[in-house]
């Protein structure tokens, strides 16, 4: 009987996850991950902890709590701050899963005795095992491809591409292979306390915010001008920095749609231009994109084949082909920002190959 830690977060899918998980006769522990909150918004944490306790009584789980603040401002906000003050549009609930979820979480249930952990996220797993030579088990290897979850709607894989071989082999998705409406169900066929809570949304951790609102705090207010495709000064904005390339930018009393198709931090100047399609744009038009810390979760993409990526989350998959595992290949033009994280498919299987951080 193996020992899995379960990250619950007092919403509907992780304690479903430790249901299904004590059903299969794992010794389940529900752990809940306290991190940083700003002071200038509302608490959740403390009434997000109450749902996951009464989750873990509920099922007549143990339960206990990690204080990861350190590690949350270290390793998602001070990032994603700091991405943002150059101009980049970070992900931080990438950041989120690398270095809290699969990163201090582990490393704090496996020094409890844990031999796995488990997420409510929507992705699977599955292994795969391979032999050069059936007679020779010293070369047997086993291989953990990342897949997309089965409710497409609901697929969270986008925001896994930086999971290892390693975190593979530790981790359960135990809700992965069934679409949300499933999940509810079984949480009210099991009187869970939370089966009816509505999904948090936003930022990791933190729910829902106002990004601006929130990096005002940090990063101050620099008005500077916005131009038209052509050249001519259509308004104003409050800093290049809080927008991000294929942003709707409403401009003055205009009625068509702009986006922001560059900008620069230098000069504290967006250009914008109307567009039917965020992906295509009159400017910002890119068919190459470097990536820098990429990471393949099973082996690097061949240059010869043809795969599909994503240059945001839920975002329209293009086809592409990729050089050296670090320059992408667009058929068509695409609108891209600098950090957003492009994530790596393989066409018709599912499969998260990995992914890095557009340069």
């Amino acid at each position: 009987m193996k020992t899995v830690f379960v990250g619950l977060s007092g919403g509907v899918d992780s304690a479903v996850s430790a249901y299904l998980l004590k059903q299969e006769g794992y010794n389940v522990v529900g752990a809940f991950m306290k991190v940083w909150e700003p002071d200038f918004l509302p608490c959740t944490s403390g009434e997000d902890r109450l749902s996951a306790m009464r989750v873990a009584a509920h099922l007549k789980i143990p339960f206990v709590t990690y204080d990861l603040e350190k590690e949350y401002k270290h390793g998602v906000v001070d990032y994603f701050i700091e991405a943002y003050k150059a101009g980049r549009t970070p992900n931080p609930d990438v950041m989120c899963n690398r270095a809290i979820k699969f990163g201090a979480f582990w490393e704090r249930a496996k020094a409890d005795g844990a031999d796995m952990i488990a997420t409510g996220h929507y992705a699977q797993i599955q292994k795969v095992e391979s032999s050069w030579l059936k007679v020779a088990e010293e070369l047997k290897t086993t291989n953990y491809r990342l897949l997309t979850g089965r409710d497409s709607a609901k697929d969270q894989s986008y925001f896994l591409w930086t999971l290892t071989q390693e975190d593979l082999s530790h981790s359960l998705f135990p809700i992965g292979h069934l679409e949300k409406s499933e999940v509810r169900r079984i949480a009210a066929r099991a009187g869970l306390p939370n089966a009816a809570k509505k999904d948090s949304q936003g930022l990791c951790f933190l729910g829902h915010v106002d990004m601006k609102e929130f990096l005002q705090h940090y990063i101050p207010v620099e008005h500077g001008p916005i131009y038209g495709a052509d050249g001519e000064m259509l308004g104003e904005h409050d800093g290049v920095p809080f927008y991000t390339i294929g942003e709707r930018m409403p401009v003055g009393a205009r009625a068509d749609k702009l986006y922001v198709v560059a900008k620069d931090v230098a000069s504290n100047t967006l250009t914008v231009a109307p567009t039917g399609n965020v992906g295509r744009s009159l400017l910002g038009q890119e068919k190459n994109i470097p990536l820098t810390g990429v990471h393949w979760i099973r082996e690097v993409p061949k240059a010869e084949k043809e795969y599909e990526a994503q240059v945001r989350y839920h975002g329209e998959k293009h086809l592409v082909h990729i050089e050296k595992g670090t320059l992408i290949h667009f058929k068509e033009s695409v609108m891209a920002a600098a950090g957003q994280s492009l994530v790596v498919y393989e066409p018709g299987s599912g499969e998260c190959l990995g992914g890095g951080i557009i340069e």
